[in-house]
């Protein structure tokens, strides 16, 4: 491509056609020779006479300019001109090109502009002729060079993946990278790495290297870590610059199950720093609930931290057998428990019957034998929910016939009388150590101290399915802690007492390790390799390089070792790995990982993503040519005096005024598209929602109305056609009965022009169903986000005085009997218009002689949308409470759209008809 500034043109020689355009002017404009002159007497008769056409004896100048430019806009249109071409690539040959993408998730940021490049760099090798190959260094593998076109639209080979490349993967690479010359686009995630050197050398031994990268600093966030009562969060960039203020989304689910933002912080750069702290102070029932955190605005795995149980302190009820004498701290079932647990968990103190409403996440019992029937069964009833019990042996548990002849239902094992002590009947020479603990064992992988020794224990009937039960035991093979599964639960027990009367075990940090990996305490910090040796984990939600949460489905599960310390990768990913009785998050981003800007030697070329779209212009150029053209038929014709009337003026006048009239391209179509909407939009009744922009809201409340629009279809004499989605500024509202209206924070405020449709619409009979689907947490009011944007949203509407649905509104009976409004929420705030300050109830009748109008609008948090919503099968989309119960609320909030609908497309016809026999007796009279 041959450059002129700005312009590059695909085929320049044709442009050597220009120069013949002077020499054509010359030609056109010569004067032929002048004729000989004969005097003729005969020609004296015609002297006087006005001759009624006149032919110019040359062309006029500006009708040759006119010509001239027309033959000028047909060759620079035949020479392919492109605006704004790609100027380097033109600089760097014919040959091969390899674009070699780092693919890690620091690219992940702007990767719309990098996609907008490439195609512009596609396009441009494409006019060239040039061969190109993708290659990504997270997936190396050898570059496959295929004519530029094919490449087009597989972009996303070229993806961010949620890991970076090591040294591993460059020399994988180049194993793959074979013979021959080429030269490389380099696509640079902007981050340094030790590998890149060699690398940029093997590339430059093959061809000219230029790099592409970001003018923006990468940002990246720290795994969230609890400390002093708060989640302490940590932002980082890659390069110092000015000042700047983020902010960070907790998000979690609400008490519905419904994924929402739970909190947020802003955190601020300083002038030239590259990290940014804030902290957030949320309750124990909000921590449990949090999914993650991420860097609002900013796309990429880098800038989302998953949490785990290290930041969920688990609440622990601890309860011991009474004391009835007075004795040292020392020798407290609890003291120990308490000094292990209290860094890292909530510790509850009360009756069992007291706790259990509270539902912890364990029960500690310590030296408790028996219980109360009714606390026993309740207990029960716990742990078969998912509750973890674990009971401590003691002088009251050996003495008791708990568990002798038949295994209590709260016991793992049964118990042989009285137990093992040193220098009694069945003692033991010396205290005996703890054995290395088995593969099957939770506690497998943790180092035993040699000072950890039991004195005395109760002792586990040999039944035969014992050893499936045992995951710890002393030297000689007797069991110390026993476990089993209890429905959804599990009961285990030690046999030894929680203090150090029968052993040192709770004062070593063993005793600590051996709670955490019961899952009866929360690690706050991340464990060490050795901590998880012999484990396994599952991952259950993995992040993608744009910072996507998604289900792992069936991937294999990770050795606890490698979770912890191997890089990421392919087999490797970054997300939520599930042990046995605990969580553990992987992320992007360690306290430890660098993050340095990507310094480049100054020999290479290095660009940025903010160049101009390359735009081809040829047709512009040819189409300029047919105007001019045209426009010189139509001056010829009126110099020759054709245009002053018969057909051929005619047809040249309106040749002129359809060029003059005729509407633009753009024009045309969007009244086309206008007409097809109302025509799609009329066809049937239809429902619609307002684009809100958030894709995800916007995808729901679609689905929606789907749902509840297959329910009109087979429950009513409605047959809704397909819902619509809505664009306030340009789309024509008065064709739909119905708007549903989610409430974002983030939604831009609708136009002047919006609000003046939405009044008519208003006005004319129309309702908008407000929706904040908040569960109204605020009651509308300005410190909920929603309720704050509901304000700003409905303040310029003409909407009446309103109130909540009356139990004799029309709404609870257009077609259902309703009392209640749920949607995935189940709050009964639901606002609608207030009724007249004169509706008086008729003697004898149910209802109030209410007006004939429909409620302009409904307001409420229910978010039914997503209790509406299902997918093309029919399907719920999202779940709605638990069990019978909340299939039970999904029905009564179909019931309520039924209702909705009905009232809006029938009025208050039932209001109307509870008249009817008033009506009759006075026509009677």
């Amino acid at each position: 491509m041959t450059l002129f500034g700005t312009i590059g043109f695909t085929a320049p020689w044709l442009l050597a056609a220009l120069a013949a355009l002077p020499l054509l002017w010359l030609l056109l404009r010569a004067v032929p020779p002048a004729p000989i002159r004969r005097r003729f007497p005969g020609v004296a008769l015609l002297l006087g006479l006005a001759d009624a056409e006149q032919v110019s004896d040359r062309t006029p100048w500006w009708l040759m300019l006119l010509r001239m430019l027309a033959v000028a806009a047909v060759i620079v249109g035949l020479a392919g001109p492109v605006l704004n071409p790609e100027e380097d690539a033109a600089e760097a040959g014919r040959g091969p090109l390899l674009i070699l993408s780092d693919g890690s998730w620091g690219a992940a940021g702007d990767w719309s502009a990098k996609e907008d490049a490439l195609e512009a760099v596609l396009a441009e090798a494409g006019r060239a002729g040039r061969t190109v190959a993708l290659a990504r260094l997270t997936t190396p593998g050898a570059p496959v060079f295929q004519a530029a076109d094919a490449w087009r639209g597989r972009l996303a080979d070229l993806a961010p993946q949620p890991w970076t490349p090591d040294g591993a993967d460059v020399d994988a690479f180049l194993a793959e990278l074979g013979e021959g010359e080429f030269d490389t686009l380099w696509l640079s995630d902007g981050l340094a790495r030790e590998s890149r050197a060699r690398l940029l050398d093997a590339l430059e031994a093959r061809g000219r290297v230029r790099v592409m990268q970001s003018d923006a600093a990468v940002l990246a966030l720290e795994p969230p870590v609890f400390e002093d009562g708060a989640i302490a969060l940590t932002a980082r960039r890659s390069a110092g610059g000015a000042p700047r203020e983020i902010t960070i989304a907790a998000h979690g689910r609400d008490p519905a199950g419904a994924p929402r933002v739970l909190a947020r912080a802003t955190a601020d750069f300083a002038a030239g720093g590259t990290t940014a702290e804030t902290a957030l102070s949320l309750p124990a029932e909000l921590r449990a609930r949090l999914t993650r955190f991420e860097i609002e605005g900013v796309r990429g795995a880098g800038a989302v931290a998953l949490p785990d149980d290290s930041l969920r302190r688990r609440e622990v009820a601890l309860i011991a057998g009474r004391e009835d004498r007075e004795g040292l701290e020392l020798l407290s079932p609890l003291h120990y428990l308490e000094n292990a647990l209290e860094p890292t968990a909530e510790l509850l103190d009360g009756a069992l019957t007291d706790i259990l409403p509270a539902n912890p996440d364990a029960i500690v019992l310590a030296d408790v034998a028996t219980l109360a029937p009714a606390a026993q069964e309740s207990l029960t009833d716990w742990v078969e929910g998912g509750g973890l019990l674990l009971r401590f042996a003691g002088p009251r548990l050996a003495a008791s016939d708990v568990s002798r002849e038949e295994e209590a239902t709260l016991m793992p094992v049964r118990l042989r009388a009285g137990g093992r002590t040193v220098g009694g009947a069945m003692s033991w020479g010396e205290p005996k150590a703890l054995a290395p603990f088995g593969e099957e064992s939770p506690f497998h992988g943790l180092d035993v101290p040699d000072d950890v020794t039991v004195t005395a224990q109760v002792m586990a009937q040999p039944d035969p399915g014992l050893s499936e039960r045992v995951i710890a035991q002393l030297t000689d093979g007797t069991p110390l802690v026993t476990r089993k599964a209890l429905g959804q639960g599990q009961v285990v027990l030690f046999h030894v007492t929680a203090n150090a009367e029968w052993s040192s075990l709770p004062l070593s940090g063993l005793f600590v390790q051996m709670l955490e990996r019961l899952a009866v305490s929360s690690a706050v910090a991340q464990p060490e390799p050795g901590d998880l040796e012999g484990t396994v984990w599952q991952p259950q939600q993995l992040l993608d390089g744009f910072g996507r949460l998604a289900d792992a489905g069936t991937r294999p599960g990770v050795p606890g070792p490698e979770l912890v310390s191997a890089p990421l990768g392919p087999d490797l990913r970054p997300g939520l790995y599930a042990g046995e009785d605990r969580a553990l998050a992987r992320n992007v981003v360690q306290a430890d990982t660098e993050l340095a800007p990507a310094v480049w030697p100054e020999r290479i070329a290095v660009e940025g993503l903010d160049r101009p779209q390359e735009t081809p212009l040829g047709g512009a150029f040819l189409l300029a040519a047919l105007a001019l053209l045209l426009a010189d038929v139509i001056a010829s014709l009126a110099l020759s005096g054709r245009l002053r009337g018969g057909p051929a003026g005619a047809a040249a006048a309106a040749l002129l005024a359809a060029l003059v009239l005729a509407p633009a391209p753009g024009a045309a179509q969007e009244d086309a598209d206008a007409d097809a909407f109302a025509l799609a939009a009329t066809k049937e009744v239809a429902l619609a929602h307002v684009v809100t922009g958030d894709p995800e809201v916007d995808r729901m409340a679609r689905a929606g109305l789907r749902g509840l629009s297959e329910t009109l279809f087979f429950r009513t004499s409605v047959e809704p056609a397909e819902p619509f989605s809505v664009d306030l500024e340009t789309d024509e509202l008065a064709f739909f009965p119905l708007l549903y209206w989610p409430v974002t924070p983030e939604q831009p405020t609708p136009s002047a022009e919006a609000y003046t449709k939405l009044n008519e619409y208003l006005r004319s009979g129309g309702m908008i169903l407000f929706d904040t689907r908040d569960a109204d947490v605020a009651g509308f009011g300005a410190s909920s986000p929603n309720g704050r944007k509901l304000q700003s949203l409905a303040r310029p509407l003409d909407i009446p005085p309103l109130e909540p649905v009356p139990e004799d509104h029309v709404l609870t009976r257009t077609f259902y009997l309703l009392q209640d409004f749920p949607g995935r929420h189940a709050r009964r705030d639901v606002w609608v218009e207030a009724a007249p300050a004169d509706a008086e109830r008729i003697e004898g009748m149910p209802f109030r002689d209410l007006n004939d109008n429909v409620t302009p609008v409904v307001i409420g948090g229910n978010d039914w949308a997503a209790a509406w919503a299902v997918n093309e099968q029919g399907d719920p989309l999202y779940p709605v409470g638990s069990g019978y119960g909340g299939e039970r609320q999904r029905e009564l909030a179909y019931r309520f759209g039924v209702n909705l609908v009905m009232h809006v497309l029938t009025g208050n016809y039932k209001s109307d008809q509870v008249h009817v026999p008033a009506l009759l007796d006075r026509l009677g009279q």
